[in-house]
């Protein structure tokens, strides 16, 4: 079976200004990268239309109306210090919610057996009300929600590899003993969330802090002790918060991974899943600055997810 690659056009007009890290540019050099291998077990897609119903799973009605209406014209506006909107960046946003579902759709369906979805803006610092760090939905959460609400799985994990915690998604899964929230991420840093206490209410939740400069053998020795627990959990579903900005190259974190490090990360997550859910895993876009790592590192995490089928 093939591998799902869901992105659309509409990323590219969400623009956030002159110097913003979280740059068009991220969208695209992954695509064009991607095409040039031409690979026939790529389907690629675009995301279908997605309902305000969905999203309310996960964000309070104010939140998702004060989206829609801040949206400015002409020019720039903000939705935190961070956060930089522009008159593209509606469609952009609710795309990028879009492509999680329609992922999750595709192989519910058995049209693609795993799926990685090229986004922004990304989405894992959102919480149920708030924009933060370049995030305004957050995606993987609203796919969670939609295996449990519609397709009626018991147990879903989302596995958060971005060198940055995933403190948005930890909120709003923290006392939701059908998620298992994982995240290695560099510590004390942005956004300042992810202490190994921060446990979740029913033991749901596995923070993995790592100081700066930690190098691949040490962060995949780490990454261990998200796997057992991934294996405990036995997960009917898997989901990625792929950030890439763990890269040694990233102008925005610490952490010295290398470009092949994205692909055993993807094994890994994919061979420790495989008895509990059979291979249906979906990725999604969060992080990652350095448009070449970012281009180098995707087409490895893409790499493994296309060997799995």
């Amino acid at each position: 079976m093939k591998t799902g690659l869901i992105s659309s056009d509409t990323f590219q007009n969400h623009d956030t200004g002159p110097g913003h890290p979280e740059q068009i540019a991220r969208v695209t050099v992954i695509i064009e990268n991607l095409k040039k291998f031409n690979n026939k077990n790529i389907l690629w897609k675009k995301p279908s239309i997605i309902s305000d119903e969905i999203i309310k799973d996960v964000h309070d009605t104010k939140y998702i109306n004060l989206i829609k209406n801040s949206i400015p014209t002409k020019g720039f506006s903000s939705l935190d210090g961070d956060t930089i909107i522009s008159p593209g960046s509606k469609n952009a946003t609710f795309d990028a919610a879009a492509s999680i579902i329609t992922a999750i759709d595709g192989v519910q369906n058995k049209e693609f057996k795993n799926a990685f979805c090229n986004v922004r803006p990304p989405g894992h610092h959102c919480n149920q009300n708030k924009a933060a760090g370049f995030c305004i939905l957050n995606n993987i959460a609203i796919g969670a929600k939609y295996l449990l609400n519609k397709y009626k799985y018991k147990k879903v994990a989302i596995v958060d590899f971005d060198v940055h915690h995933g403190n948005g998604t930890q909120d709003i899964f923290y006392e939701n003993e059908n998620v298992l929230f994982i995240s290695t991420h560099q510590y004390p840093y942005y956004p300042g969330s992810g202490a190994e206490y921060e446990k979740g209410k029913f033991n749901n939740i596995l923070n993995i802090p790592l100081p700066a400069g930690t190098n691949s053998e040490e962060y995949l020795s780490a990454f261990e002790h998200a796997l057992k627990k991934l294996k405990e959990f036995k997960p009917e579903f898997v989901l990625v918060s792929a950030g890439f900005d763990s890269h040694v190259r990233d102008p925005l974190a610490q952490f010295q991974l290398e470009t092949e490090d994205f692909y055993t990360i993807t094994k890994r997550i994919l061979e420790a899943s495989k008895n509990f859910c059979n291979g249906k895993v979906i990725s999604i876009l969060e992080g990652g600055y350095d448009l070449q790592a970012l281009q180098d590192s995707t087409k490895r995490h893409v790499d493994a997810l296309l060997e799995f089928n």
